[in-house]
């Protein structure tokens, strides 16, 4: 075992050897035919465009086997069985904030002490633009963890390298999956198959400041675009006189970024927009364009202000008052409490139709082996359980994917100690996912 992982570490080198030549030789081309310092301009001429192509298909190739020999380097020849005869396998999580990683790891260490054949080691690799180059790198050099915590939205990417194991002969004959959420399903299933099951999840809603709908003279919660830009428009103000908006009615979230896509398309759905049509990407369906269309003549009107590039997530503006109402989670909740402003909650105005959008992680089972997968299955019924999910919902926020959790006990009187809370459930009973076809992140960015 260790010859070969040596010649293949041989092999490695000598092909960094080989790529780091041809990349020099492109890079010669590319200064010799005048186009190197046009790399960022929006027109290249043809050759320019072919050579700039090559030169990133060789980075990201250099890049990918130095992280393969990184990890191969890094991984042992460790046995896949301890010594009192318990399966041990890995999950890779980008959990946060660190107060929900330590609660995580609290739960799995209750999870290892309850189960003699199965023992679960969770190591963060850090956020989730960080992990997809080590995640590659993993399922390239043929060595994944057991379990992946991640967005679905990267479900058509690992299905299309053979990645990941179908898992509804496991899930159809368990008890579990009439108590998950209906609402999950459509982020779990691609091409017949389920494909990931639900960590948590969440969804966002209109957060607003109720003494400035006070002293707007707002009675009435939006419940129509027309009546949020009716709202938006009295909450506009120059409140010193000096001819300058003060306060906006909304801030409106601006990027290319997911945070971006997430806040939007509530309002895509609602104005019965697509992101998919026939499973193939359309972005300029009716209701894409009425969506935003009406963010931008809130815009335009002046009665909603944009947030900082890739920032739309950032309470300032809300906490401050200079924007009356935002879109955003109940992951925010433990912030809002510590600021002691006032707050409140309501459903995101509809169209046509009310909409959500269905948030959080789900966990992938990566293709191993027997003896590993079914030891990864024993814990995802563990995260799927009534008893997982109510104490992580509980302790962070997050709402709870299973049934029974929901109308526990424990969890209602939570809620009712916590009624915005009531306003996410509530959604959860109209919410979407977002599509997980191969290819989602160049449809998000160009949305």
């Amino acid at each position: 075992m260790l010859l070969l992982r040596l010649v293949f570490i041989a092999v490695h080198i000598l092909a960094i050897k080989n790529l780091i030549k041809e990349f020099i030789n492109i890079t010669d081309r590319a200064m010799k035919s005048k186009i190197y310092s046009s790399f960022f301009p929006t027109c290249l001429d043809q050759q320019g465009r072919n050579i700039k192509f090559q030169l990133h298909r060789w980075q990201r190739l250099i890049c990918v086997i130095f992280l393969s020999l990184s990890l191969l380097l890094s991984s042992g020849c460790q046995p896949n069985t301890q010594g009192n005869g318990a399966t041990k396998v890995t999950l890779w999580h980008g959990i946060n904030p660190p107060e929900n990683r330590d609660i995580f790891n609290e739960l799995v260490d209750k999870f290892n002490q309850t189960h003699d054949s199965v023992q679960v080691e969770a190591l963060y690799i850090g956020q989730p633009d960080g992990q997809l180059p080590k995640i590659l790198a993993a399922v390239v050099n043929d060595q994944p963890p057991d379990m992946l915590w991640f967005v679905a939205q990267l479900t058509g990417q690992l299905t299309e390298l053979d990645a990941i194991r179908p898992l509804e002969d496991w899930l159809d004959k368990s008890p579990l999956k009439s108590e998950i959420d209906p609402a999950m399903f459509e982020s779990m299933e691609l091409n017949g198959h389920i494909l990931s099951v639900p960590f948590a999840t969440n969804n966002a809603a209109m957060f607003y400041r109720p003494s400035l709908f006070e002293k707007a003279g707002i009675a009435k919660l939006p419940e129509t675009w027309d009546e949020l830009r009716d709202a938006a428009k009295q909450l506009t103000q120059d409140l010193d006189g000096d001819g300058r908006t003060d306060q906006y009615g909304l801030l409106l979230s601006l990027g290319k970024g997911e945070w971006t896509v997430f806040a939007w398309l509530p309002f895509i759905f609602s104005a019965e927009g697509e992101l998919l049509q026939g499973n193939q990407p359309n972005l300029v369906s009716p209701g894409t364009v009425k969506a935003l269309q009406f963010g931008a003549d809130l815009f335009k009107d002046g009665f909603a202000m944009l947030s900082a590039p890739e920032r739309g997530y950032e309470l300032d503006n809300f906490l401050s008052g200079k924007a009356a109402m935002q879109v955003t989670g109940p992951w925010t909740l433990a912030q809002l409490q510590q600021t002691k402003i006032d707050y409140n909650v309501f459903p995101i105005p509809a169209l046509k139709k009310r909409a959500a959008v269905v948030g959080g992680e789900n966990l992938f089972v990566f293709k191993t082996n027997p003896e590993r997968e079914r030891a990864s299955l024993e814990f995802l019924e563990y995260i799927l359980s009534e008893e997982f999910q109510t104490t992580w919902a509980l302790k962070t926020g997050y709402l709870p994917i299973n049934l029974k959790a929901q109308k526990s006990e424990e969890y209602q009187n939570f809620v009712q100690n916590n009624p915005v809370l009531e306003v996410f459930l509530q959604q959860m009973g109209w919410a979407r996912s977002r599509p997980i076809i191969p290819g989602y992140t160049s449809l998000s960015e160009n949305l």
